[in-house]
């Protein structure tokens, strides 16, 4: 989405966008340094690629090319405002002289140049950690990639060093969690819930025909499924095989009853219908299922970062710090996706006892002590 600073595209002028208020810090910022250029100095952290705007992009870095004259210099002429313009006209230019004489009419006090540098890299932490929620969300979405998950924990960790990189970059300050209302979850396309519903019923019919493999599937949870009756229905499973009950269809629909999931479930023949029609291997059902659920979660994550961006209330701090909150809640599942997907441990022969020949005796040197014989 284009952000609320940068040049309008439209062709209604009616339209335009209000300014925010990082455009006039932007415009204070420039006031400052052509009226006192050696302030350049006291903003070195800043970079042309902070600004939202085109133009004033290009201005700050002529501004950074051309030589920054002295105090008592600059006081005597404008030589160096005409090269500063010069410079950007080439790659902006709607940039004119009225404009740069716009820009210092803007600038309330030029000693405060430093915090109108700040407020810049602040709107632009926001606007980089927007883009990288969308690009997490747009990867968590992409049916074409062909492997979705790696690529989208890959995203996750690049998210993950930006917001470690901003960390020290904003004071910490009380009420660091931001008040945004978490996003609800969006609804899956019709025919992607099918599918998923389909995975699901396929596991439980196979998990039911062969339960030694559901003691080595501890890392699909409940939470996982998509439809609450399946999820009941897998922990129905689970207690079975961890009591080490006879399971069948019959057993688990027993277990079902005790659990309270037939009362408004479906007809008792189509749950048995259902939990005798196995296919395949339960670990691939399951792992599509755990698939599925990795790149919901990191959906619903980008879209609760972006919410905090799009809130103009939050303050840098609470962005990096909710950010990482919300980023946090991949980590368990992110596990589980490993252990999920990691080869199973080469298992060693047991060493065996006995087996080998004794080890003889080094020679006796001497001769063995005589017997006590008692009387």
């Amino acid at each position: 989405m284009p952000h609320p600073a940068d040049p309008y595209e439209g062709d209604d002028l009616d339209n335009l966008p209000p300014p925010q208020p990082v455009h006039y810090a932007e415009q204070a910022l420039f006031g400052a340094l052509l009226l006192e250029p050696h302030r350049l100095s006291t903003i070195s952290r800043l970079t042309p690629d902070h600004f939202g705007n085109h133009a004033h992009s290009t201005l700050f870095h002529a501004m950074r090319t051309v030589p920054t004259p002295s105090p008592k210099q600059h006081a005597k002429d404008t030589a160096w405002l005409s090269a500063v313009l010069a410079e950007a006209q080439p790659e902006a230019p709607g940039l004119t002289a009225s404009y740069l004489h716009t820009l210092i009419q803007s600038c309330p006090r030029p000693q405060h140049a430093a915090a109108y540098a700040s407020m810049i890299r602040a709107d632009h932490a926001r606007r980089m950690l927007r883009e990288h929620a969308d690009r997490l969300c747009q990867i968590a979405t992409d049916t074409t990639l062909p492997d979705s998950v790696v690529a989208v924990l890959a995203q996750a960790d690049a998210l993950g060093r930006y917001l470690d990189e901003l960390a020290p970059q904003f004071t910490p300050h009380p009420g660091s969690l931001p008040r945004t209302p978490a996003p609800p979850p969006p609804p899956p396309p019709p025919e992607a819930g099918e599918e998923a519903l389909d995975e699901e019923r396929l596991l439980l019919a196979t998990a039911t025909a062969h339960p030694n493999e559901v003691t080595t599937m501890r890392w699909l949870q409940p939470d996982d499924f998509t439809h609450p009756l399946h999820a009941g229905l897998w922990q129905c499973l689970v207690a079975l095989t961890r009591r080490n009950t006879p399971v069948d269809p019959v057993t688990v629909l027993w277990e079902a009853q005790h659990r309270g999931l037939l009362s408004a479930g479906p007809e008792l023949s189509e749950l048995l219908d259902l939990l005798a029609s196995p296919l395949g291997s339960a670990e691939c059902w399951g792992e599509r299922i755990l698939q599925r659920s990795v790149l919901g979660t990191a959906h619903h994550i980008g879209r609760r970062i972006e919410a905090f961006t799009e809130d103009p209330a939050t303050t840098p701090y609470q962005l990096v710090v909710g950010s990482r909150r919300a980023l946090a809640d991949l980590s368990p599942i992110r596990t589980r996706w490993q252990h999920a997907t990691s080869p199973a441990p080469e298992s060693r022969p047991a060493r065996t006892r006995g087996t080998a020949a004794p080890r003889a005796s080094p020679p006796r040197t001497t001769a063995p002590p005589t017997a006590r014989i008692s009387l």
